[in-house]
């Protein structure tokens, strides 16, 4: 029913007496998270739909590329995307103007011209509008500032796209042949990263450690019991060096003779300026996290993401939190700087804001520049203020934004530090400790390590006489460089010019899926599997697996986003003698047995990697079909002690039908108990769990197996639950339903959706 106060607003008359209908506007955007948050800021003849990401991508068996006809991609659209074009395309044809606000990157760029494309309306009534942050501000500016879809941005990420789809189809079935494994893969990106953690762990097993001591004296003042300790720096004014022990005795054989006088030679006072670090950008936000809230590259960004398209915060509704979190520039808007001005000056003081504000600018050829930082979208909404509406994990995330954000705009810490010098014969010992005079952005935002944080020492004279109490040596060994953590692996693509902001964390992701690394605690460590893919790739492949072809490519990139270069003429440029090296490889390139280190312990023969025909790999006996012996894939099996591995190794369970012993053996689908009497052979599965909690009992859901031999995950307090899955559940729950999400393994890999039939949520790169 319209009501004469509604109807008052939907229509007016002119003076002729007719009626003017109120136009009516669709607002496209990617996510319904984000449709929800920016549905208040308009008005009611705004109609916000989203597209859930990607809506057209390539044909999933074929290269989608028409090579004939000048590389022209061939799209289709997504089979489980056809409701949602069809949804989009009847609002649109209704709708007097369309409004695509995808993210503002190249990614959101394509995505805006994908659904143009599939709209079926006049394109001059479609127009792109972009905003940086979720505020009613930023997105009324959008609205009222629309422009033309960006084709130089869109054909940057189509080349991108071609280029990476080109490599994958041609050299992957090369390794399959090559590798008899036709689960491997490789990319432009991917393999370059692989190749990275493969150079590094290659450094670490020719690592040779060298043998250092060091000697730290313990000294006392006159007619003072406190003791204090003062490391051993020098030798006659040089850096000393004590390679043994024997080095390190004569040293103290010599200190610690009676005569020698242990003397205050030197007292320096040193007041220095603590600089403030820039705001985030989607790098730095993912390397801090790893380090500050031990965070994965993945996690960290789907927290973010959360955080940028809104969080539902009570009677406020749903508000947007952060700006945009995929972004190498360190700029930030003015209206920002003020704020924050406004912010400090009255929490804080005005000592605690500079003269003037901090501008930060980024060096390298490969910054973008379209948007800002990383930063609060309100700066009144303190970490504390919201936190009875954040989860614990987004309110440590959106505390850790927050504060570097403001500490970026802060005055200088002032510390001072104070050094001693103490002689002894041609010995010199150092000791010195810092004090904060003034906290500056400390007090927001401590960015010190813990070797950095304030010490006090005694008060000295210079020529002060020392007593000492006990030297002593310590034996150390040069350490190998560390492996690759997901946030130093960050850093060093970042450094190299490889990937963008938005691809740091599919590519880590992908290498670790294709089992070509695994994570040990925090470490990215090659399995053998990634080692023999990499030797291969780098051998016959080097003048695409590397990095400064990958670092250039991507500087390209950029060029054909600013109309620098045309698109068509770079494919073609790479192609041709790309396909030259595809062919020699074909010839040239030996078939590969990857073999392992393990030794059969039935016939003692190589055991080799292999993959099942569901992609389970595992390691088998190089004797087969002779022997048959099979043993699960994983690090121990690397070790120096693998021979010692077992194909059986006893149970502690009883076999339920005789009361024998079980055994634990291993087959190319997983482990399984055998009893030991042969006359019984009885067999059950081992129950794999998956460390998820029942949501109906709170009982943990396991894996199972139907009696037409289907996998399938029930709850473990079965007959008296039944709640069931056919998908492996993730334990994590959807952001709509708040039903368990569930992972699916499919042949164009792995995806993640609700399990509720009914909710159709689907996790996509975008809202992951």
């Amino acid at each position: 029913m319209v009501t004469k106060k509604s109807e008052s607003k939907s229509k007016t008359k002119d003076s002729n007496k007719k009626e003017v209908r109120r136009e009516n506007y669709l607002v496209i955007v990617e996510s319904p998270a984000k449709s929800k948050t920016i549905t208040k800021m308009l008005g009611n003849n705004y109609k916000i739909l989203a597209s859930y990401g990607h809506i057209r991508d390539f044909p999933k068996k074929v290269l989608g590329i028409d090579l004939k006809n000048n590389f022209e991609p061939i799209y289709e659209i997504i089979p489980e995307k056809k409701k949602v074009v069809a949804e989009l395309s009847k609002n649109a044809k209704s709708a007097d103007k369309i409004y695509l606000a995808p993210d503002p990157d190249r990614e959101g760029e394509a995505i805006a011209w994908h659904v143009a494309q599939v709209l079926g309306v006049n394109e001059n009534k479609i127009l792109r509008i972009e905003f940086n942050e979720i505020t009613k501000k930023a997105v009324l500016h959008a609205v009222e500032n629309p422009r033309n879809i960006d084709m130089n941005r869109v054909y940057a990420q189509q080349t991108r796209q071609i280029l990476d789809r080109i490599v994958g189809y041609k050299i992957s079935p090369v390794l399959w042949e090559k590798l008899r494994n036709n689960r491997l893969s490789a990319g432009r990106v991917q393999s370059v990263a692989l190749k990275l953690i493969c150079e590094r762990e290659a450094e670490i097993e020719a690592f040779i450690p060298k043998e250092y001591w060091e000697i730290s004296a313990e000294l006392t003042k006159q007619k003072s019991t406190h003791v204090f300790n003062a490391e051993l720096v020098k030798y006659k004014e040089k850096k000393v060096e004590i390679k043994n022990a024997e080095e390190a005795q004569k040293i103290i054989e010599i200190l610690s003779k009676k005569n020698v006088k242990f003397t205050v030679s030197k007292l320096t006072k040193k007041e220095t300026q603590r600089k403030p670090q820039p705001p985030f950008i989607t790098s730095t936000l993912q390397r801090e996290a790893s380090n500050r809230l031990g965070y994965g590259v993945s996690k960290t960004m789907q927290i973010a993401q959360k955080l940028y398209e809104g969080l539902d915060l009570g009677s406020e509704g749903t508000i947007g939190l952060i700006t945009y979190m995929r972004t190498d520039s360190t700029r930030i808007s003015d209206d920002a700087k003020d704020a924050a001005k406004e912010f400090i000056v009255k929490k804080y003081g005005e000592n605690y804001y500079p003269n003037s504000a901090n501008i930060y600018t980024k060096k390298g050829k490969n910054v973008q520049d379209a948007h800002e930082a990383i930063r609060p979208s309100y700066i009144e909404k303190t970490p504390e203020s919201i936190r009875e509406y954040l989860t614990p994990e987004q309110y440590k995330l959106y505390k850790l934004i927050w504060s570097r954000f403001m500490a970026s705009q802060m005055t200088p810490a002032k510390i001072e530090t104070n050094g001693v010098e103490i002689s002894a014969e041609d010995y010199t010992f150092r000791m010195s400790a810092s004090k904060i005079l003034f906290n500056g952005f400390l007090i927001v935002y401590d960015d010190r390590e813990e070797n950095e944080q304030e010490g006090s020492i005694p008060t000295f004279e210079k020529n002060d006489i020392l007593n000492l109490k006990k030297l002593l040596p310590t034996q150390h060994f040069t350490q190998p460089p560390p492996r690759y953590s997901e946030a130093s692996l960050v850093k060093v693509l970042e450094e190299k010019g490889i990937g963008r902001p938005s691809t740091y964390a599919p590519i880590i992701s992908k290498i670790q899926t294709k089992a070509y690394i695994e994570k040990i605690e925090k470490s990215l460590k090659p399995t053998l599997l990634g080692k023999t893919v990499n030797e291969q790739l780098s051998k016959h492949f080097a003048n695409i697996i590397n990095y400064d072809f990958t670092a250039k490519m991507e500087n390209t990139l950029d060029e054909i986003a600013k109309d620098s270069k045309e698109w068509k003429k770079v494919i073609c440029d790479f192609y041709t003698p790309f396909m030259e090296t595809v062919n020699e490889a074909k010839t040239k390139m030996e078939k590969v047995n990857i073999v392992s280190e393990v030794k059969c312990p039935n016939c003692g023969k190589e055991m080799l990697v292999r993959t099942s025909r569901w992609g389970t790999q595992f390691l088998g006996c190089s004797g087969y079909p002779e022997c048959k012996t099979m043993l699960p894939l994983n690090s121990e099996n690397f070790t120096s002690e693998s021979s010692n591995i077992s194909a059986e190794t006893k149970s502690s369970e009883k076999c339920p039908k005789c009361q024998s012993e079980m055994i634990i053996k291993v087959g190319p689908y997983g482990q399984y108990l055998q009893c030991t009497n042969e006359e019984c052979k009885h067999r059950q599965k081992i129950v794999i769990k998956t460390g998820v909690k029942c949501p109906n009992c709170g009982g943990e859901i396991i894996q199972k197996k139907s009696r037409y031999g289907k996998i399938f995950y029930a709850c473990d307090n079965y007959p008296t639950c039944n709640f069931a899955l056919w998908n492996l559940p993730t334990g994590e729950k959807c952001p709509k339903c708040n039903s368990l999400l569930v992972k699916k393994f499919l042949k164009s890999g792995e995806k993640i959706e609700c399990s509720n039939k009914e909710c159709k949520y689907k996790m996509t790169e975008e809202n992951s």
